[in-house]
């Protein structure tokens, strides 16, 4: 009974936020989002807990008062990512991109690419807002006379009306969604889209299949997922690191050097070339690394005990 009253809570929740956040004037929402994130950070729950650890590999020689200052600037940057969640859907997607596009680098073997009918994967950390990213990504496909669509993957969330608002957030905004927990399915369509010379979009810096690659990331061993590299592998499609992150009043999106996939045998290494280019990226903005779950093997085996 008490999960069905949480389940039905947290749906009423989100649904509440897209109702009444983009309502209210940007800046009185932002403020108080960023309220909200001081007070989490005060109370210091596992969540705060883990992503100063997280963080503290970022900034090993950080002092106990610097790594303070950057798990709440962490914090107010997770919750604008929040509050521009639920603003996103009413704002204008020619605006995003004209903010954005001067800030968005490393972009053009990513077009080369797609203008020669080859399919890219790009692989992203959990950072700062990658929805904005995808709307850009759109939008820069419409200019440059392509179907405006790409696709990525979600994980199935409780309660199902709580995964549905989520899925047809995404939809809503252009993405094509498809979801993890459909397995082989799942992986058939993105591979058709792949060999099309489309374009998919996937987090890679924490896996959750319990079957992924360990790899050194900022010097200690973690688990990625291999399903960005092995599909570039058996699709032939580009991979491309990219690091979605906040400036003062807008968004930036670096992308890594591309990553060389030849064949199903170097998949563990490009995986493992995914977590070098990750560690440069988050270490440009580590505050827009929203990672609060454990991540690396230490922290993930503790947990487990």
């Amino acid at each position: 009974m008490g999960g069905r009253i949480a389940d039905w809570a947290a749906d009423r929740g989100y649904g509440a936020g897209w109702r009444f956040v983009r309502a209210m004037p940007p800046r009185i929402a932002s403020g108080a989002f960023r309220v909200g994130a001081d007070i989490t950070t005060r109370r210091g729950g596992r969540g705060v807990r883990q992503l100063r650890a997280n963080l503290a590999r970022v900034v090993p020689d950080a002092t106990a008062h610097e790594l303070d200052d950057l798990v709440r600037a962490g914090l107010r940057s997770y919750a604008r990512y929040w509050c521009e969640v639920f603003r996103l859907p009413s704002l204008d997607p020619t605006e995003i991109h004209r903010r954005m596009d001067p800030l968005v680098t490393g972009m053009e073997p990513a077009w080369e690419a797609l203008d020669a009918g080859r399919g890219v994967v790009f692989a992203l950390p959990h950072s700062g807002n990658w929805d904005m990213a995808g709307v850009w990504f759109l939008e820069s496909l419409r200019l440059r006379g392509r179907e405006p669509v790409f696709t990525t993957v979600v994980e199935r969330l409780r309660p199902q009306q709580l995964y549905r608002r989520f899925v047809d957030y995404r939809e809503s905004l252009g993405f094509e969604v498809v979801v993890a927990e459909d397995g082989a399915a799942t992986y058939r369509t993105l591979m058709k889209r792949l060999s099309a010379g489309g374009a998919v979009c996937l987090v890679a810096d924490r896996d959750l299949s319990g079957f992924g690659a360990t790899v050194s990331f900022f010097g200690e061993s973690a688990s990625f997922p291999r399903g960005p590299a092995r599909l570039a592998a058996l699709t032939g499609a580009l991979l491309l690191p990219a690091f979605p992150q906040f400036t003062p009043d807008g968004w930036a999106l670096p992308l890594g050097e591309p990553i060389t996939v030849p064949d199903r045998a170097t998949v563990d290494k490009a995986t493992q070339a995914i977590a070098d280019a990750f560690t440069g990226l988050i270490t440009r903005a580590p505050a827009d690394w929203h990672m609060l779950q454990p991540v690396f093997t230490a922290d993930r085996v503790s947990v487990v005990s």
